[in-house]
């Protein structure tokens, strides 16, 4: 057993692709056509980690419910965590794309940590390997 997929509820496909794949350097397992419930067209877009089961399902908002969380999805908490083995290297890369840090790099007992936002604006731990 194992979890598949995690939903991010995103504003724009396009956009989030490029974040994902562009700037956290995971791949693009699926991008397909789909419908909704009630027959309107949508996309099947998967990303995940090069290596990884488990793939993020970047759903793009439907409604304004779903707009409205766009970004809120754990009302503010860190709500997602990318375990990288090149925590330095990781973290200037992602520097280099503007990606925004909300907290400096600090060591933990579960390893170094930086708190950052995605593009849809949700936050993320950047861990690096466990001491």
């Amino acid at each position: 057993m194992h979890l598949e997929h995690v939903a991010v509820i995103v504003e724009d496909y396009d956009g989030a692709i490029a974040f994902f794949v562009e700037v956290l350097g995971f791949e693009l397992v699926e991008d397909s056509p789909a419908v909704t419930d009630d027959g309107r067209s949508k996309r099947w877009v998967v990303v995940r980690p090069p290596g990884a089961e488990t793939g993020v399902l970047l759903a793009q908002a439907d409604g304004a419910r779903q707009s409205r969380a766009v970004g809120d999805q754990f009302a503010g908490r860190v709500g997602l965590f990318l375990r990288v083995d090149d925590f330095e290297a990781a973290f200037a890369r992602m520097q280099a794309y503007g990606v925004q840090f909300v907290s400096e790099p600090r060591d933990e007992p579960y390893g170094r940590v930086a708190v950052f936002v995605d593009v849809a604006g949700n936050r993320w731990d950047l861990l690096g390997p466990r001491p």
